[in-house]
């Protein structure tokens, strides 16, 4: 039988996905893409904002209307967070959440038997332990993910995400470093960390974020670590000082911030203003050699004035980011923010966007400009054309390289040259 997977959201979510399609191969499916014909179309779902919910629903309905012998199968962060509503969609025959994932054959197994719509979502209870899949084999990829923590713990008034994942949960540390060993026998040169709240990761099985950096730069074969997002006001100073001893630690953060207004972000229920964001970045500088830094920017939350609006974007534009993703704020049932008052119109969150955006990337052009001539190392990714690779700095800054046919997978190191408003150009040392 083949399988087809569709995937919504984050690296996460991403990383998840290749683990569930190594899981159904394990089980003697064949894996085909999105668009192809398939005997079971899987969605995993994203519910950040309700596009995702609409996404995922509108795939599987085209999936049925053009494939009516098929099966579908929704899981993902939707039916975790949202299970009433996931249940009643019709459009699919076996939904699950995120919690029990390998029960999925089986729910598909039972609704291939017996043609009676399975709905299987487990609740997340507190003293869950993270659930081991079967490890991703990132065919055709040169950057290896590997999600290391799950679930989050904070309750962000916006966020609907721990009542979709549970409370904080990690990978042991063994295991960590089996899986990275695993990547590098694999010729795998670069990892990305990922989580829920990365910089929990360890804090229940006796480990950290640094630590297990640490030790995974000692094994052999992995040069690059880049790590998936992480909170602000949850790197210490300790954690700041022992991740910038570690060489192989890419110098490019994903630091969370999403507004820049300091009355946005107390309503938000984040726990720090934008001066103390500032005091992180600023330590960062000190301690790691010219790092880059992308973050996530929400717009339109309820209450934002159009002074805290231009108080959000001009903290934007101070701080020099690589890359801005910009949000406009989604309401979700059962988070605080959904009852608040002051919700605001969507023709304002997009002219916000708009003009977030444009401002992010006129700052993002001035950064890249700024590298014109360093030396850096890149990741040869993709090929465009014969001896033209696509990849990332070890920053994260994408670049167009000359090297010879057969050299996918390789890091080397490159002089970077003019920032064409997508790539920047580079020679080969």
């Amino acid at each position: 039988m083949k399988a087809s997977f569709y995937t919504l959201g984050c690296k996460v979510n991403q990383n998840e996905t290749g683990a569930l399609q190594q899981l159904f191969y394990e089980n003697g499916f064949e894996i085909v893409g999105p668009t192809d014909a398939a005997d079971v179309y899987i969605v995993n779902s994203c519910t950040v904002t309700s596009g995702g919910d609409k996404k995922s629903l509108q795939w599987l309905r085209r999936c049925k209307r053009e494939n009516p012998g098929a099966a579908t199968v929704l899981t993902g962060c939707y039916p975790q967070a949202f299970p009433e509503q996931a249940a009643a969609a019709l459009e699919a025959d076996v939904v699950t959440g995120t919690n029990a994932r390998g029960q999925i054959i089986a729910d598909l197994r039972q609704f291939l038997a017996t043609g009676q719509r399975v709905v299987d979502i487990r609740p997340h209870k507190d003293g869950d332990r993270f659930e081991e899949l079967p490890a991703e084999q990132p065919i055709g990829h040169t950057r290896a993910f590997l999600k290391i923590e799950d679930g989050c713990n904070r309750f962000c008034a916006y966020c609907i995400i721990p009542y979709a994942r549970g409370r904080v949960r990690s990978l042991p540390p063994e295991r960590v470093l089996a899986e990275l060993r695993d990547l590098a026998a694999q010729s795998y040169r670069e990892v990305v960390l990922s989580g829920i709240n990365l910089c929990c990761y360890g804090q229940d099985v006796g480990s950290s974020l640094a630590e297990i950096v640490e030790r995974a730069a000692e094994i052999e074969g992995i040069d690059r670590i880049r790590l998936g997002s992480v909170e602000p006001d949850l790197l210490s100073e300790e954690t700041l000082v022992r991740l910038s001893r570690v060489r192989k630690l890419c110098c490019q953060f994903h630091l969370s911030l999403q507004s820049g207004c300091a009355k946005t972000l107390a309503a938000m229920n984040r726990h720090y203003t934008p001066e103390e964001y500032r005091a992180v970045v600023e330590r960062m500088r000190q301690l790691f050699d010219r790092p880059l830094f992308t973050t996530d920017v929400i717009v339109g939350f309820p209450g934002e004035s159009e002074g805290d609006f231009e108080e959000s974007l001009a903290f934007v534009e101070s701080l020099d980011f690589l890359k801005v993703h910009v949000f406009g704020y989604s309401r979700r049932p059962g988070t605080a923010a959904a009852k608040m008052a002051g919700q605001i119109p969507e023709s304002v969150k997009s002219r916000r966007s708009r003009r977030l955006i444009a401002a992010a990337d006129a700052v993002r052009g001035k950064v890249i400009a700024g590298w014109a001539g360093a030396k850096e190392t890149v990741l040869l990714e993709q090929t465009v054309s014969r001896g033209l690779y696509t990849g990332y700095t070890s920053r994260y800054i994408p670049v167009l390289v000359p090297a010879a046919d057969g050299r996918q997978g390789e890091v080397v190191e490159v002089t970077l040259g003019g920032f064409d408003g997508n790539r920047c150009t580079a020679a080969l040392l």
